[in-house]
């Protein structure tokens, strides 16, 4: 009788047991994805606030370029005040577009491409490129990880019962993925 009693309640603790370590694997996984959107957040940020510097090294030497860097100022107002994720990747592809153009008049200026300042902040800026398609990466990782755990079994068991549903990836529309188009 005194075995049946122990069996019983080592089958018990190991249910309890299971049950508490998908619940953490579930929270675990969940707070990787919203640290890796926090990190996309902080590099999208770095950015802009680089955008400004860039901005004033760019006007000294092309003053005729209004309208480009109207654009970039623009595209950066629109990332920092952009809400969500899709509002903040949409921002974002419009100012890497507004980017490209200055860094493409760039071209048309020796003295411009030479200038320490703007070289640094170039440098900076493609650090930064790579740090928010790292960012990029890793949250689809994460929710890699997590909808993996939501699809298989006994995962999947265990996401219906704390209602846990597999989440969206972050995508770059079609438009987005074409070739930028520079005119002067």
């Amino acid at each position: 009788m005194e075995f049946v009693l122990w069996l019983v309640l080592g089958i018990v603790a190991l249910i309890i047991i299971v049950f508490l370590s998908y619940f953490n694997r579930f929270a675990i996984l969940g707070n990787r994805i919203d640290n890796s959107l926090s990190q996309i957040n902080v590099q999208l940020k770095r950015r802009a606030d680089l955008i400004p510097n860039l901005i004033e090294t760019v006007k000294g030497y092309v003053k005729h370029e209004k309208s480009a860097i109207k654009a970039v100022t623009d595209a950066r107002k629109a990332l920092v005040s952009a809400k969500g994720i899709e509002e903040k990747v949409k921002a974002d592809k419009k100012l890497e577009s507004a980017l490209k153009t200055i860094f493409a008049i760039a071209e048309n200026y020796p003295n411009l491409k030479a200038n320490e300042n703007f070289l640094e902040l170039q440098r900076e800026l493609a650090t930064t490129e790579d740090k928010v398609a790292y960012s990029r990466q890793y949250y689809n990782d994460s929710i890699l990880s997590y909808n993996d755990l939501c699809k298989t079994f006994p995962g999947t068991f265990f996401a219906g019962i704390y209602g846990k549903k597999p989440k969206e990836y972050l995508q770059i529309a079609e438009s987005e993925k074409k070739n930028v188009k520079v005119e002067f």
